[in-house]
């Protein structure tokens, strides 16, 4: 993080000081840069690079930085308002709109302002990242044997049969296609087995992305009500009879945002009623890399004790490494298989090689399972320390189940609360957070907030966050 901030830094600084050079000019040397503004030689390097593609300086390899010609002054804008007409009438026969609405996946996405505790983050803060462990392992990967060259449409052997393997039970090697992270993963499953209009079937709540993306494919996501012991096997029962629907979504193994795991004597009812509904089920195994170290032996992936073809598995490198290590997997078995590899062909072709090389040289690394262990210490510490705060200082937000996996709590909040101006006198008060409602295809039973743990930088930012955020509440509640 102090990486990038000093590259920013000098970079507005060298931005700055442009005008003192004619076009052309040579600007001052690396070396003379490092030892005036005492950085390191990589940032000067990145801070030239980033005006380089501003269209600020020139780079010339081995004579130096230049000032770039100024730029051409920008046409007037032109006139888009045709589109709207446009695009109301392409979709004005659809069953459900398609319009995209990816505001409930932009906030776990988007930065929050310097300064501001990230409660609302949905991946690990950087110091939680195995960071050294995956350059080296992109190293490693660019040497191999044609690490540059194209992979097979479904994905290296090697990563597949790895996945195969996590999942366990009768999945194959032959049964995974490795895909560009689980958004990707879901899209494809999602388009694969329901058509437009169709109802897909939805804990509630549930990811809000996952939400998008059944919207966006014009199908109508219908919710079933999750407890602490996952989804509610009647109500599925009820669902599928009342809506006809062929696909059901779930999480369940620390389900987002509840923190809920199907309970064993739920796990073969849902299965069976999925089948008698002759319907598949999509199982996002997302955080089971996420484990608490005080969890406890993990159930099995629903996939692992479906024979069938009932599941469509997906699971992620991604939640457990960087979000920008898009590395996951599809499993399924019998016809659907050579659907979901068609669609993603189409797509996105495959997943690039050199990424599938560093994923599987990470995975077979000693340093991997070191990771794993490590922030599954870290984020048990960061859990009770969310808890201890939230209680001490804000014990009118209830907490009805504490996960152990997951990067996350799903306190409750008082009844008749506004999430919305909360949302908003939290970030004032310096703290950015998830409110509940995206979380639900129909109106929630009340409100909640998403509290996120893994995105701060520790324990210590944790318990600033719950201080500032008690600063809210006293506002607004």
């Amino acid at each position: 993080m102090q990486e990038r901030s000093s590259v920013t830094d000098l970079a507005e600084q060298l931005r700055r000081e442009l005008d003192r050079y004619s076009v052309g000019g040579k600007l001052p040397s690396s070396r003379a840069l490092v030892e005036r503004f005492r950085v390191s030689p990589v940032t000067v390097s990145r801070a030239l690079a980033q005006l380089a593609a501003e269209g600020l300086v020139v780079t010339r390899p081995g004579a130096g930085a230049y000032r770039a010609p100024a730029r051409p002054t920008a046409a007037a804008a032109g006139d888009t308002s045709w589109q709207e007409v446009a695009l109301s009438a392409d979709g004005a026969a659809d069953l459900v709109p398609r319009s995209v609405d990816a505001s409930g996946v932009l906030v776990s996405l988007a930065a929050p302002p310097p300064g501001v505790v990230e409660f609302n983050g949905g991946y690990l803060h950087p110091s939680l990242q195995p960071e050294r462990a995956m350059s080296a392992a992109l190293a490693r990967a660019g040497r191999r044997p044609g690490a540059w060259g194209r992979p097979p449409t479904e994905g290296l052997p090697e990563l597949r049969e790895w996945f195969a393997r996590s999942i366990g039970g009768p999945v194959t090697a032959a049964e995974v296609l490795i895909t560009a992270g689980g958004q990707s993963a879901l899209t494809t499953a999602l388009r694969a087995l329901a058509p437009p209009g169709a109802p897909v079937l939805v804990e509630s709540p549930t990811y809000p992305g996952m939400l998008a993306i059944a919207r966006s494919a014009g199908l109508r996501p219908v919710p079933v009500p999750v407890d602490a012991e996952g989804v509610k096997p009647a109500l599925l029962a009820d669902a599928f009879r009342a809506t006809g629907a062929r696909v059901f979504v779930c999480q369940p193994l620390f389900q987002n945002p509840t923190g809920a795991v199907l309970a064993p004597e739920r796990r073969g009812e849902v299965l069976r009623i999925v089948r008698e509904a002759g319907a598949f089920v999509v199982e996002d195994d997302f955080v089971r890399r996420l484990v608490h170290e005080d969890a406890g032996p993990l159930p099995r992936p629903l996939a692992a004790d479906d024979p069938d073809g009932v599941v469509v598995h997906v699971s992620s490198l991604t939640k457990a490494t960087s979000p920008s290590f898009r590395v996951s997997a599809l499993a399924a078995r019998g016809p659907v298989l050579e659907r979901l590899r068609a669609i993603q062909i189409v797509d996105t072709f495959f997943v690039p090689r050199p990424l599938q090389e560093a994923a599987l040289e990470l995975v077979g690394s000693p340093a991997w399972p070191r990771h794993l262990r490590t922030i599954s210490t870290e984020l048990k510490t960061r859990r009770d320390t969310m808890t201890a705060a939230l209680r001490l200082h804000l014990p009118e937000l209830a907490l009805a189940h504490i996960p152990s996996g997951g990067y996350h709590l799903w306190p409750r909040l008082p009844d008749g609360t506004d999430e919305t101006a909360l949302t908003a006198a939290a970030l004032r008060a310096g703290v950015a957070i998830t409110p509940g409602r995206p979380y639900f295809s129909a109106e929630p039973p009340a409100g909640h907030l998403r509290l996120s743990f893994a995105a701060v930088a520790g324990p210590q930012e944790i318990q600033e966050g719950v201080r500032r955020l008690r600063t809210a509440c006293e506002e607004v509640l």
